[in-house]
């Protein structure tokens, strides 16, 4: 069965889809995405609920079945990101590294770009190797708050 909602974040609007009590997609959309079919279920409630307890510091983990859809490189960088701890931070060269892919770090950032679910899977908690942000496909500003979130 598929079933999505929005969940209208602090930093935006946040489409959620779901299959087979399974989520799917989590991404940003703007005012121009809205034409979007909204089936919600119990399960997007949950998904809801667990963005929310995030949003407001009470949620650390998301405890929530996922399913994803890409390469075989891109779900490894995808599974890897879910072992970044909150309010840490890893290099897209230290990830690159864990998949043993050395000099993948342009890779990594290109799955990361990619990433169909964002926030759960925590693509926001990969930066430069400098420390600097790095690029975030729902704009830097949202990378920011994000990671200021999880600071405290």
């Amino acid at each position: 069965m598929i079933t999505s909602d929005i969940y209208h974040s602090p930093i935006g609007d946040i489409y959620i889809h779901a299959e087979n009590e399974k989520v799917t997609r989590v991404e940003f959309v703007e005012d121009e995405q809205w034409n979007i079919n909204i089936n919600p279920s119990e399960f997007t409630d949950k998904i809801i609920s667990q963005l929310e307890e995030y949003f407001t510091g009470k949620r650390k983990v998301f405890d929530l079945p996922l399913e994803f859809d890409g390469t075989d490189f891109r779900k490894k960088v995808w599974t890897e990101l879910c072992n970044i701890p909150y309010g840490e931070k890893a290099s897209y060269q230290d990830i690159a590294h864990i998949v043993n892919c050395e000099n993948g770090w342009r890779a990594v950032g290109n799955a990361n770009h990619y990433n169909p679910i964002v926030i759960i899977i925590p693509c926001h908690r990969v930066v430069k190797s400098d420390g600097s942000m790095g690029g975030y496909g729902g704009g830097i500003w949202r990378k920011e708050y994000l990671l200021r979130l999880e600071e405290k």
